[in-house]
């Protein structure tokens, strides 16, 4: 491995077990490094620190053990075989009921820059930094390992999510046999799944909980659910009971994923779609019993902070408008630069503008499969209210 040195005191960062160096805290680093090599980590006074990934960015080592790592291999058998007993013991990798879970969550699971979903039997492995990509034969051995006769297909899925300059050169493919897209179950609901054209890893498996909770207040209740993706709030919310649901997205291809989903689980004849902008059906809609907002994330990085404060303003508010007398407005955010105190100050500054009398009913966050990092506040990125609107 390549050899790093941290400046005087940058190494208490290390310590505290915070699983990013940013490039200011390099003091001497070799000359032949290369984004995606395998580093060690040492204190100014010469202490060996952690081993991880590098890349010449902001942050510059993404750390994988905080220690020495001595064979890639074992080490990777280890890591994925600790996350899929940790998923076991959830209740998720041996569920009847359900069949579609997050197996590795990047900081959550100490392994920065990497997320495998499971759906069924395809592993879909989605890497964020070079090094996780360079470790592909790494990571399908260990796979393959673990879960033996019982994985069907592996399908990396990287390119959207690697830097530009390395992602030209690398097409979505399978590592390991082929699978075509499938139906996965959800706490006993059908979903088609289709990772290769699908959004992420194809499904949205971070609401799972609260689409859940979504159900226990949808019977008798009109729903709207904007943004709707592949229609997973839509199809728990049809087999609540609700008289009827809506679902909005600008994609066409997403409301025929969810119109697919829909009839898969029956309540068709109290569903309807439609395909346009979700601020735009928002200013003449009539009201709903329940609104639902899961918007994409408006900012993707610190710089564009303000803007997106001020997007969840605008659609919190048109949201608010909408909810009946005495209704419910789910609301969420999956940008990871804005903290949960910021996202409820924002949802508040709409309620204020609105002028009706809200109240909260229910914090949201990511279920237990996308855990979050104690050292690493970042990876608590899933935020959401209910609020009960007058």
């Amino acid at each position: 491995m390549k050899k790093i040195i941290l400046k005087p005191q940058k190494e208490e960062f290390v310590r505290r077990f915070h699983p990013w160096i940013f490039s200011g805290a390099i003091h001497q680093k070799p000359n032949d490094i290369k984004d995606g090599d395998w580093v060690e980590v040492f204190a100014h006074n010469g202490e060996l620190l952690a081993s991880g990934h590098y890349q010449d960015n902001s942050i510059a080592i993404r750390i994988l053990a905080f220690g020495e790592v001595l064979d890639t291999s074992v080490f990777w058998i280890d890591k994925l075989q600790k996350a899929y007993q940790y998923r076991k013991q959830l209740g998720l990798a041996i569920s009847a009921t359900t069949t579609c879970y997050r197996l590795i969550h990047a900081e959550g699971d100490n392994l920065p820059g990497l997320i495998i979903d499971m759906y069924h039997k395809t592993a879909v492995v989605q890497c964020h930094s070079i090094g996780m990509h360079r470790d592909l034969p790494w990571i399908q051995q260990a796979l393959l390992k673990v879960f033996g006769e019982e994985l069907e297909a592996i399908y990396d899925k990287s390119s959207e999510t690697l830097p530009d300059e390395y992602a030209i050169s690398i097409q979505n493919r399978y590592l390991y046999q082929q699978s075509a897209p499938q139906i996965a179950l959800e706490n006993g609901y059908r979903f088609w799944i289709d990772w290769e054209l699908g959004q992420k890893t194809g499904f949205f498996i971070d609401q799972r909980e609260n689409r859940k909770l979504l159900a226990q207040y949808a019977m008798d209740k009109t729903v709207l659910n904007a943004f709707c993706y592949s229609g997973g709030f839509s199809v728990y919310a049809l087999n609540a009971g609700a008289t009827s649901v809506h679902s909005v997205d600008v994609s066409k291809k997403a409301i025929e994923w969810t119109e697919h989903n829909v009839a898969l689980n029956g309540g068709s004849e109290r569903h309807q779609s439609f395909t346009e902008d979700v601020l735009s059906y928002l200013k003449t809609c009539n009201t709903y019993e329940i609104v639902v907002i899961d918007p994409p994330a408006f900012a993707k990085n610190i710089k564009k902070r303000h803007n997106a404060v001020q997007g969840y303003k605008r659609l919190n508010k048109l949201a608010m408008e909408k909810v009946a007398p005495n209704g419910l407005l789910f609301t969420f955010s999956c940008s990871q630069v804005v903290d949960r105190q910021l996202f409820e100050d924002t949802v508040t500054a709409a309620a204020l503008e609105v002028g009706r009398s809200v109240r909260v009913l229910h914090y949201l966050s990511q279920p237990p499969d996308h855990p979050i990092n104690l050292f690493h506040p970042e990876s608590a990125y899933l935020k959401g209210l209910v609020v009960h609107v007058e």
